[in-house]
């Protein structure tokens, strides 16, 4: 072996090294922190967790945020019951949510120089049916009524709604056909009644109605709009301002939505509101918090949303109607569904 491939393998040799000895500092700190907080996380044990009908009734599925060697794995607990034992199951999720047996999870692939990130469609039993490579960090992730299409929110440029330097891309696909729509900035926009094309244009957080029409949030020129998307015609219309992250109500009547007030700080611009999409009449929540998620409907009157907590996120409950007080739903969990 002549100098320089001596020279070469030994460099690979403790480059390799080096990276192994930071993914076992960081693991350790990990388990350090799991460690440290042991007891104090919600109850929890292995077991098989499914999407599809359950005899015992409906079910909160979610990431689990406890500390330890089960953090960022599927969990679900009886919906009556979401503080009492959950059940935890692999895969790892970054972002989930499932309905009618089909699941969506957005998770991270962990390299020795860096993460990927990839969009996984799950079956009923968690097993996976097919998987894609994400460009950016997973943000949302919704699956419409049917189970038939899936859609997901990545940022490509950027890390945070908060400012105007960022930059989504969102796709729908169909579980159908699995023909993917990678990118809905292709779509043709209608803005306040007019044809509109811009090079600022952000598109995120989907939200079904059905097999064909959704809504989403529109970003351009400073301003946000909730815009209806036909996932048939690609097509966007603007209908009501400053909504971001819509939330489809399930009876179909109204949108739960993050709004940017006046007067809050550039960091935490946001209180969850209502939008009756008949009238187009607000209704403010009584979460006065502000919160960076896509509320979730547990029904056709309470809404949960995360909230940040030691543990990462905790999930909270409001009635979408105004009255009412915030209440933990379930501690250490984030991004859940509801399964019937």
């Amino acid at each position: 072996m002549t100098f320089g491939r001596r020279l070469l393998v030994l460099c690979t040799a403790a480059a390799v090294l080096a990276a192994a000895g930071v993914w076992t500092v960081l693991h350790a700190s990990d388990q350090a922190r799991g460690a440290g907080r042991t007891g104090d996380g919600p109850p929890a044990r292995a077991g098989a967790v499914g999407l599809g009908p359950h005899g015992d009734g409906a079910r909160l599925v979610f990431r689990s945020m406890t500390w330890g060697t089960q953090r960022d794995h599927l969990a679900a607990v009886p919906l009556d019951d979401p503080r009492g034992t959950r059940t935890v199951a692999t895969p790892a999720c970054l972002r989930f949510h499932a309905a009618a047996g089909t699941g969506i999870c957005l998770q991270a692939v962990h390299g020795v120089l860096a993460d990927t990130y990839r969009a996984v469609v799950l079956d009923a039993d968690l097993h996976e049916r097919r998987h894609y490579d994400l460009a950016g960090i997973p943000t949302r992730s919704r699956v419409s009524p049917s189970g038939n299409l899936v859609a997901w929110t990545v940022f490509v440029g950027g890390d945070s709604y908060a400012g105007t330097d960022f930059s989504t891309r969102t796709s729908i696909l169909d579980t159908r056909t699995w023909t993917l729509q990678e990118d809905l900035e292709t779509y043709a926009v209608t803005l306040d009644g007019k044809p509109y094309r811009a090079a600022d244009t952000n598109i995120w957080g989907v939200t079904f109605a059905d097999d064909e029409h959704f809504y989403a949030t529109l970003a351009t020129g400073g301003r946000t709009h909730l815009v209806a998307g036909d996932a048939v015609r690609h097509t966007l219309t603007t209908l009501h301002d400053n909504v971001e992250c819509p939330s489809l109500s399930p009876d179909g009547t109204r949108i739960a939505y993050k709004k940017r007030v006046p007067g809050l700080s550039e960091d935490a611009p946001w209180r969850l509101y209502v939008l009756d999409l008949t009238t187009m009449a607000e209704t403010a929540t009584a979460e006065d918090r502000s919160l960076d998620d896509q509320a979730l409907w547990l029904d056709d009157r309470t809404l949960t949303y995360s909230l940040p907590s030691d543990d990462g996120s905790d999930l909270w409950t409001v009635p979408a109607d105004g009255t009412g007080t915030p209440t933990v739903l379930a501690p250490a969990a984030l991004a859940p569904a509801v399964v019937r």
